[in-house]
């Protein structure tokens, strides 16, 4: 009875299948880039689209469909290893990503079907996405004042469903705001670049010539911290979007999967890492693979003195925070303050507790540190720290020093604390110290100065055992290094028994 409407629904779905049309198609291809028919088959296990027949139509005088041109965001339900999904791409084949009439309903739609139906929400990001070239001005005779349709879906899923963003072509405008509105971003190398604005509109308003890669490469991005993770390939991204959404649970109503695990070695390497000479660095990322299951760092390029990452302890997904004294010793920067705030915030949006691999000498000093604000940057991470609700852990490898220091965990509420034999803590290191409290005495005693200096640094030493702090239960225990796995191990059990689910009111993207 219905044949011929059948038939046509089955045309239109074939003509919206070619996206841009061959050519358009062919000249993706060309830049290495996949389509995003292709990009969603590669990505999930199954799909659902939603809205496949928006576009643009062209009709005869008899009224019949002569051509049909898609819009330019594909949306849908999908499943990505066995979880459910929403899923919007933009399709770089029409027109560029940019703008049409249908793309503002149906990038809005994705954003609150996720947040409604409470599943994590990907973005694959090709374009603008935003309202389109200065020659639409002709075609609609006038212009308008901007605004962001269902940016207060985008901003509200923050606090409710885990957003991953891909960046995988060139990315502007507010295409590249919806990169970053994300608990999660990616690009790929040489195949996406991130800005503001591109090059043209760069040398136009600024008269500044600069290429592409320059200006929003994975380099440059990367170390500004604009992106989270940077990705060889497509596949690779794709890869990394799984990886991330595993360790993540549904919503914020939610908590984290847990999963199976493999036991590790007894742990005795962990007692060697450490060296005894203070002004020695080590390499913090060789603990982290000794105490947990699996990580994966985030932002590892972006204030690299500070390391995030998402890892699982027993099977069970933690927020990582740790130091690496490679870099200013792994002190706090004010880029340093910032990325801990943010993670903490993803930690307590997604009910993740906390592990802090603490080695902080406190936070990086200087004209350059003063000029970056840094104490203003270090409150804030202060105050995202003890906001946080999330069970938290810190072992205090090293360094303990100053306010950034005191901000290895939250003092007001119970956390588990552990140290290592080699403990070091305090308001001011003596190498840096000494100077200021003994100046007066220093400076009368001449040529005998250095002589002082070093009894006086003889006693202080006498004093600064993390055995004495323990003594008097200002640290909670000093344990064997080999055994923080095993203690970290019970810990998370029974942190994951007091999670409280529910949306936060602290979230930042």
């Amino acid at each position: 009875m219905w044949e011929p409407e059948l038939t046509e629904l089955e045309r239109r779905r074939e003509l919206a299948a070619r996206m841009g049309g061959e050519e358009r198609v062919a000249r993706q291809h060309a830049t290495g880039r996949l389509t995003i028919r292709e990009r969603i088959a590669a990505l999930t296990d199954g799909w659902r689209e939603v809205g496949g027949l928006t576009g643009r139509a062209e009709y005869g005088e008899a009224g019949e469909l002569k051509d049909f041109t898609p819009a330019n965001v594909i949306i849908g339900r999908a499943t990505i290893d066995g979880r459910r999904v929403v899923l919007a791409g933009d399709d770089f084949t029409v027109r560029g990503g940019a703008a049409d009439a249908a793309i503002h309903e149906k990038q809005v739609l994705a954003e609150r079907m996720a947040g409604e139906m409470r599943v994590p929400l990907v973005r694959l990001i090709d374009g603008t996405g935003g309202g389109g070239s200065v020659k639409q001005l002709e075609d609609f005779g006038r212009t308008y004042v901007p605004y962001n349709p269902g940016w207060d879906q985008v901003v509200a899923n923050m606090g409710r469903i885990p957003v991953v963003a891909l960046a995988l072509g060139p990315v502007a405008g507010l295409g590249a705001a919806r990169l970053v509105t994300s608990h999660v971003s990616i690009m790929v190398k040489g195949l996406s670049q991130v800005f503001v604005a591109g090059p043209a509109v760069v040398e136009a308003g600024m008269g500044e010539s600069v290429g592409k890669e320059e200006l929003g490469g994975w380099r440059a991005v990367s170390a500004a911290g604009a992106v989270d993770l940077v990705a060889e390939l497509e596949e690779e991204a794709f890869a990394l979007t799984k990886q991330v959404l595993g360790y993540l649970p549904q919503s914020a109503w939610h908590t984290p999967p847990i999963t199976k695990y493999a036991e590790k070695s007894d742990g005795e390497e962990l007692r060697e890492i450490v060296p005894r000479d203070r002004r020695k660095p080590y390499d913090m990322r060789k603990i982290m693979e000794a105490v947990f299951d699996d990580f994966l760092e985030l932002g590892r390029r972006f204030a690299p003195s500070t390391i995030t990452a998402l890892a699982r302890l027993h099977g069970h997904p933690v927020a990582v925070l740790a130091s690496d004294p490679r870099f200013y010793g792994g002190g706090m920067t004010a880029q340093g303050a910032d990325k801990l705030a943010r993670f903490v915030d993803l930690a307590e949006t997604f009910h993740l507790p906390v592990v802090h691999l603490v080695d902080q000498p406190g936070f990086v000093i200087g004209t350059a540190a003063e000029r970056a604000g840094t104490i203003r940057h270090g409150a804030r991470a202060l105050a995202a720290v003890y906001q946080s609700t999330v069970p938290w852990a810190s072992v205090l490898i090293r360094r303990v020093f100053g306010v950034a220091g005191a901000a290895h965990r939250p003092h007001d509420r119970y956390t588990m604390r552990i140290a290592w034999p080699s403990g070091d803590w305090g308001s001011l290191p003596i190498e840096g110290g000494l100077e200021v409290a003994f100046k007066r005495l220093l400076a009368e005693a001449g040529e005998d100065a250095e002589r002082l200096k070093a009894e006086i640094a003889e006693r202080l030493e006498a004093v600064r055992s993390p055995f004495r702090t323990a003594e008097a239960f200002l640290v909670e225990d000093i344990v064997d290094p080999a055994q923080t796995r095993p203690l970290l191990g019970e810990w998370v059990r029974d942190a994951y028994a007091a999670l409280e689910t529910g949306p936060r009111s602290t979230t930042r993207p």
